[in-house]
């Protein structure tokens, strides 16, 4: 889906981490190190925290049948072979899905007697396996969501579970707890490190005598948090599924406080209430989030509980601007844009070269998306699904704007990104800059989205434009707007406009003009693991010395076409 994706391995594979690597398994994987671990081990839960969350019944069902469906894979294991803590052929992402014990919540929604035995088989196998430090299930944000998912789930598991079970687990669980103390912050940041953070809070207030680790925690969460919930309530990876997984990780931070009786840091509860109406913001008709920046649209039912759960009122914000998005409603007509530079190096692990681009969707349905993710978040998929073409944007020399890496992270990136917001009543006109194409083709992307305030007449207007003093030279471009697979576009007026009609039956009309308008094959990855086929409508043309300007409408037909 376009060229330009970078080159080499990212910054995670390279010789810096292999050097980290080796320390940290010089420092931690030997049995000196084991014995530090060591201290009195809990015999109980001092408190039991809520877990309200869902989980799938058809994954925990395969679960049971063996098959284990994660992080866009499907594994086979045989329950009475090698146990799959290493399985050959399973991606980085798969395993520490698999080592963090999040599919619990499936087995729980299956429920029943097999389910709580296979959730019991796997912890034993796991602490058999991994019960000495190793780099991939003791990975500090790993481990820490394997400790919250054990003491949150204790009463699905382990609450009715022999004591020889019981008391292994509470041993393991103060082992883990006591290296997590010792290894965070650990070059942590984003919403890892809120995760791991989460570990520790759990471990020291739910286990007896390790308190101390989780005041630990407390303080770790107070500084981290000013620096990555934004003042709009947008969480600083700009993500809009790393934000829903921070905020959940935030009201069961607080729900464990709350059982325990212990004051919250200050910073914790003004985070939730600014967290809550931004997560709003990212929601389309249908319940599910936009596809920014590697996000997914997520269970509209999970989106549900966390919002309830998060207990906040407030009204959905119109304009995130220290966040870097734009939100036009009128009507039924909802129009979501990315008007914000990339995330900063660190946390761009998911970040996508999809500056300015757009979603719209009318009521509950889909119209104009982006690819979306693949939960891999890796190799060829990263490189495809990440890059500019796979966004409804402008793409100039089949170049993305901002330098995508396979192993995660972006290179180069637009150095600038401005925005600017008017209103008059229900109408809405952003006008959005960004300079990801100045370097190498001298010029600077301008893209103006006006929403009508009847919701059925939204109007753009996209520029490439020479960076002033420099010449641009002719270049080839491609205006993309990716369809939702329910949607079905038909080419008329001798190929001079697009028809759209949506499953509902409303009708809305694309026309452009200066560029030829083409429909051309797409994916979509915003749900499950495997693409689904879609279309994209493909406005080209090319960009002379002055640069090129084209104006396109989307108005919704009033009569069936």
């Amino acid at each position: 889906m376009g060229k330009g994706a970078g080159k080499g391995a990212g910054r995670a594979s390279g010789g810096g981490g292999r050097f980290r690597s080796g320390l940290a398994r010089i420092a931690y994987g030997n049995p000196l190190y084991s014995l530090i671990l060591s201290g009195r081990a809990p015999a109980a839960l001092a408190v039991v925290p809520p877990d309200p969350w869902p989980g799938d019944p058809s994954d925990g069902s395969a679960f049971l049948a063996g098959m284990l469906r994660m992080a866009g894979q499907s594994m086979a294991i045989d329950p009475n072979g090698e146990p799959p803590w290493r399985m050959p052929g399973a991606s980085p992402v798969w395993l520490k899905a698999l080592h963090g014990f999040d599919w619990m919540r499936d087995l729980r929604a299956v429920g029943g007697d097999m389910a709580r035995r296979r959730a019991r088989v796997l912890v034993w196998s796991w602490l058999e396996h991994n019960g000495g430090w190793n780099s991939q299930g003791w990975a500090p944000d790993t481990l820490g969501t394997r400790v919250a998912n054990w003491i949150g789930l204790h009463d699905f598991y382990c609450a009715s579970a022999d004591d020889e079970f019981r008391a292994r687990v509470f041993e393991h669980l103060g082992r883990q707890v006591r290296h997590l103390a010792r290894v965070l912050p650990a070059r942590l940041d984003g919403a890892p490190l809120i995760a791991a953070i989460k570990g520790l809070v759990y471990g020291g207030f739910c286990l007896p005598g390790l308190e101390r680790a989780g005041q630990d925690g407390l303080r770790l969460l107070d500084r981290a948090l000013p620096g990555q919930i934004l003042p709009d309530g947008g969480h600083v990876e700009r993500n809009p599924s790393a934000h829903l997984r921070v905020l959940r990780d935030l009201i069961d931070i607080r729900a464990v406080l709350r059982v325990a009786r212990v004051e919250a840091p200050e910073s914790l509860q003004p985070a939730i209430e600014r967290m809550t109406p931004a997560l709003r913001f990212f929601r389309h008709g249908d319940g599910g989030l936009a596809l920014f920046n590697g996000g997914r649209e997520e269970e509209p039912a999970l989106v549900d509980t966390v919002l309830a759960q998060a207990d906040v009122r407030g009204r959905t914000l119109r304009s995130a601007p220290h966040s870097g998005y734009e939100r036009l409603i009128a009507a039924r007509t909802l129009v979501l844009l990315d008007t914000g530079a990339p995330p900063s190096a660190g946390l761009d692990r998911m970040a996508h070269a999809g500056t300015l681009s757009m979603e719209m969707s009318v009521n509950k349905e889909r119209l104009i998306v982006n690819c979306g993710s693949h939960p891999a978040q890796r190799g060829p998929w990263r490189l495809a699904l990440a890059g500019s073409a796979a966004h409804s944007t402008v793409v100039v020399a089949d170049t993305n704007s901002a330098e995508v890496l396979e192993a995660g992270g972006l290179g180069r990136r637009p150095a600038h990104v401005g925005c600017e917001r008017q209103e008059s009543g229900s109408a809405v006109l952003v006008v959005a800059t960004h300079n990801g194409y100045s370097k190498g083709f001298s010029l600077l992307h301008r893209r103006r989205v006006y929403l009508a305030d009847n919701g059925e007449d939204l109007r753009g207007e996209d520029t490439l434009e020479p960076v002033l003093g420099a010449q641009a030279t002719d270049q080839p471009f491609a205006i993309r707007f990716h369809l939702h697979p329910t949607v079905q576009p038909i080419l008329v007026q001798g190929g001079a406009q697009v028809i759209l009609r949506l499953p509902s039956g409303n009708v809305w009309r694309l026309r452009a003009t200066g560029v030829a308008l083409e429909l051309a094959e797409s994916i979509y990855l915003g749900t499950g693991d495997e693409p689904r086929r879609t279309i994209q409508i493909v406005m080209h043309g090319h960009s002379g010395p002055d640069g090129v300007t084209v104006k396109w409408a989307l108005r919704r037909e009033r009569k069936a076409a």
